[in-house]
């Protein structure tokens, strides 16, 4: 299995909830063990842009996220804001990788600063510390000054900073397609085998062919 075993997914209140949640079916259906973090306004977000009500409690949502994405048994893990025995809030048993999809700004600059205020928070800064794999898609235009440094300060620390702007080169056909474009490259990052989007160059033919 290449790429990690183990997925942080956090989603916070910006818009593009749809990012997350089809990160969520393809990290199921690789057969990855997902610890899922969601902020109250990324809850209100993904009621408003999908058909999505996510329960209000934890094990409530975990059991529905589980039907939803059709995961085995123990394979979807959410955790409460607060939920500071969880193996996310520790170096010692965090997963190798992970993910705010859709990151908000807010957020980010939680992050960049070492605020640990809840459990996303947390995560992301015990990421950072142990020199893990973090991936930050924001999603917000236009950018101010203090959220591009915000973002390069991130950067320097070694965060991956993936911005929603889906690309066109494939032809998208649907808002499906735009979504899978973001996900395919937060796949490919993580190492993680997708069939959603070729890689640049892969089925180019040559002017002899």
């Amino acid at each position: 299995m290449s790429g990690p075993e183990r997925i942080t997914l956090a989603m916070t209140g910006a818009s593009g909830a749809q990012y997350g949640l089809r990160l969520l079916d393809c990290l199921v259906r690789e057969e990855r063990e997902v610890h899922f973090l969601i902020s109250k306004a990324a809850q209100l977000v993904l009621a408003t842009e999908t058909d999505v009500s996510l329960p209000p409690k934890p094990m409530m949502m975990q059991a529905f996220l589980t039907e939803y994405t059709g995961a085995a048994a123990g394979q979807i893990r959410v955790y409460g804001k607060e939920d500071w025995m969880s193996s996310v809030a520790s170096g010692s048993g965090s997963p190798a990788a992970m993910v705010v999809v859709p990151c908000s700004t807010g957020t980010l600059s939680a992050i960049a600063t070492g605020a640990c205020n809840n459990l996303i928070e947390r995560a992301a800064d015990v990421t950072l510390k142990e020199r893990r794999q973090l991936i930050l898609v924001p999603r917000e235009a236009p950018y101010s000054s203090i959220h591009l440094e915000n973002m390069l300060k991130l950067s320097n620390m070694g965060a991956v900073i993936l911005p929603a702007s889906p690309g066109f080169y494939h032809q998208p056909q649907t808002i499906d397609d735009l979504i899978d474009f973001v996900v395919a490259r937060i796949l490919n990052l993580l190492n993680i085998p997708q069939d959603m989007l070729p890689r640049w160059g892969e089925h180019h033919l040559s002017a002899d062919e």
